[in-house]
C-alpha cells in the first residue's frame, strides 16, 4: 500500500528524504556504524544528510548478548525504497553481518526506519519501520536529527513517540 501523496518514484527525478537506523555490538561497533556512513556517502544515488550521535543501549529480545552502539542518520537518496533496502543488505554483508539468530548479536544492522512519508507493506519492507515507535534506541538518536518528523502511521512526531516509550535503557556516548 502506498499513501496517496506519494509521488511515483519511477517518474520523478527528485531527491527522497529517508531516514536510517544504525546498530552493532560484535567487533569494534562504533568503527562499523562510521564506515557504513562512509560507504553510504560514497554510494551513487545517496548523500548523507545529517547524523546523530552514538548511543549505548540494552540489548531489547533475543538471546544474552553485549550492549548495543546505536545512530540514526538522514539521507537524500535517488533510489526506491527497495533500491535503498538493497543497498543498506549489502552494507551490512560488506561489514560481515549474518543472520542466524533474530534479535542475535549482530557486527552491523541497518534499518530502513522513515522513506519521505511514505506507508508500505510489501513481503520484503514494511515502511514506516514496523517496531521503531517501541524502540528508544532508535527514537532518541532520531529524535536528536529529524524530531518533527511524523510518523504517517500516527501523525505522532519522533520527539511525541519518544516521551511515551522507556528510554532509561539508553545513553548517549559521543556526539555525531
Amino acid at each position: 500500500m502506498l499513501s496517496s501523496s506519494f509521488v511515483d518514484l519511477d517518474q520523478s527525478p527528485r531527491s527522497y528524504r529517508a531516514a536510517i537506523g544504525l546498530g552493532g555490538n560484535l567487533g569494534e561497533a562504533i568503527a562499523a556504524l562510521a564506515g557504513a556512513l562512509d560507504y553510504l556517502a560514497k554510494t551513487p544515488g545517496i548523500e548523507l544528510a545529517k547524523q546523530s550521535s552514538w548511543y549505548q543501549s540494552k540489548p531489547v529480545g533475543g538471546p544474552p548478548q553485549p550492549d548495543y552502539i546505536n545512530g540514526c542518520a538522514l539521507l537524500n537518496v535517488h533510489l526506491s525504497p527497495h533500491e535503498l533496502l538493497a543497498v543498506l543488505l549489502g552494507i551490512e554483508q560488506e561489514f560481515g553481518r549474518v543472520r542466524m539468530v533474530r534479535w542475535g548479536a549482530r557486527t552491523l544492522d541497518l534499518d530502513l526506519i522513515f522513506y519521505e512519508d511514505l506507508v508500505l507493506d510489501t513481503p520484503d519492507l514494511l515502511l514506516p519501520h514496523p517496531r521503531m515507535q517501541e524502540r528508544a534506541f532508535v527514537l532518541m538518536p532520531l529524535a536528536e536529527i529529524a524530531p518533527d518528523w511524523q510518523d504517517p502511521r500516527t501523525g505522532r512526531s519522533v520527539l511525541e513517540l519518544l516521551a511515551a516509550v522507556d528510554h532509561s535503557i539508553v545513553w548517549k556516548i559521543s556526539p555525531s
